[in-house]
């Protein structure tokens, strides 16, 4: 019996799906769907957001959830496709997502060449930090610590206070 090819998805199918409450993501072709996320994913996610607009507020940078950062001026295009220099990515973990955060989107950031790429572990309270061309990341148990070239001074957040109790 002959079994079907399976379906190599494109960006454009991805945005034509219902809006169902789930999330709906595409890389090398693979469909990834998640449900909604929970809410100590939502208050980690907040908690990096504020800290890096803080942060970036001086270098003329933009950030966005689930985090990403990139240069001011493609962000004021106001234009998901001129987004091409991501500076930073970070994804928080949820027993739904950290298969593909782990593997999959986190091979594709380094295949693009994205400088740091952070998995924040809410359960373990650590930080998985990859960079471009790292076989194995390094765990971060105390503070994160990120040094774009051309900043004055480092974004620095303590581990301690990300985590903290809500």
């Amino acid at each position: 019996m002959r079994m079907p090819a399976p379906t190599y998805f494109t960006a454009a199918m991805v945005r034509a799906l219902p809006e169902d409450g789930r999330r709906y993501e595409v890389v090398h072709g693979e469909l990834l769907v998640t449900p909604a996320p929970r809410l100590w994913h939502q208050e980690l996610v907040g908690r990096l957001h504020l800290g890096l607009r803080s942060y970036l507020r001086a270098p003329d940078t933009l950030v966005q959830p689930d985090v990403f950062v990139v240069p001011i001026d493609e962000a004021r295009t106001l234009e998901w496709t001129h987004l091409r220099t991501l500076l930073l990515v970070a994804e928080v973990l949820s027993p739904s997502t950290a298969r593909a955060d782990r593997f999959t989107k986190r091979r594709r950031y380094q295949e693009a060449g994205v400088p740091v790429y952070w998995l924040v572990d809410g359960e373990a309270n650590t930080v998985e930090v990859w960079t471009r061309d790292a076989e194995l990341p390094v765990i971060e148990r105390e503070r994160l610590v990120w040094h774009p070239t051309g900043a004055t001074w480092a974004f620095t957040i303590e581990l301690a206070e990300l985590f903290r109790p809500i």
